[in-house]
């Protein structure tokens, strides 16, 4: 997916997101479905504090620690740093080495994408919360970030140790879309959803072992699905 169309992605999100900051204290406080723990204001101090520290990566090109957010008024934390985050985002060459935690070459333009998914997640989290529904995203942007999950993120758990090696090989599918293949060998079993489901399903935000149709090893795609996935 080009760099053009991630940026006007995170820009779209960006701008319903600081909609929902100004909502009302009882909103605000609502716990968020899918981050136990977390009220809405929490998930705006949250993404405060990722915008700073990738935006401080990008200008430095180095690894920075992440700022913890305030302990009150984290949604206008957030709304603060916006536009200077988004400035960042905008201005960065896409091809210029940068340290992040995706593979080898390391370079600026995986901010983009990651901030561009991290803000489409939690918008869903946010339209949730607010008793919305939930937002519409591009077809290439989905399977974008379909893609960014099992080639990078579900790669990277397990080199981490953070999840079990598969038994076996798993296949992804997005009928009338494209297909991703986990693990070794033969595929012992395919796990199929449409490109929406399968996107909320791999972030953890429906059941894709209730949901999806699996063939083959169910035991198996449970497991996988079972991940994490994802950090």
């Amino acid at each position: 997916m080009s760099p053009d169309r991630l940026l006007t992605e995170l820009a779209n999100s960006l701008d319903r997101l600081s909609v929902l900051a100004r909502q009302p204290e009882d909103i605000l406080t609502r716990p968020v479905p899918a981050c136990p723990g977390w009220t809405l204001r929490d998930l705006f101090g949250h993404l405060g504090s990722i915008e700073r520290w990738a935006a401080q990566i990008v200008l430095s090109g180095k690894f920075v620690e992440e700022p913890e957010p305030p302990v009150t008024g984290a949604e206008m934390w957030f709304l603060q740093g916006a536009d200077a985050f988004l400035g960042t985002m905008s201005a960065l060459e896409p091809e210029e080495p940068c340290w992040n935690f995706g593979p080898p070459p390391r370079k600026a333009g995986f901010w983009r994408r990651r901030q561009a998914h991290e803000h489409a997640v939690h918008l869903i989290d946010a339209c949730q919360t607010s008793g919305l529904a939930d937002p519409v995203f591009a077809e290439d942007f989905l399977l974008d970030g379909i893609d960014e999950i099992l080639t990078m993120f579900t790669p990277r758990q397990l080199r981490l140790g953070r999840m079990p090696q598969p038994k076996g090989a798993v296949i992804f599918h997005v009928p009338g879309a494209r297909s991703w293949k986990l693990g070794q060998g033969v595929a012992e079993a395919s796990i199929a959803a449409p490109l929406h489901g399968m996107y909320l399903g791999l972030w953890g935000r429906s059941n894709l072992a209730e949901t999806a149709l699996i063939e083959g090893d169910k035991a198996l795609a449970v497991q996988v699905l079972q991940g994490p996935l994802t950090p």
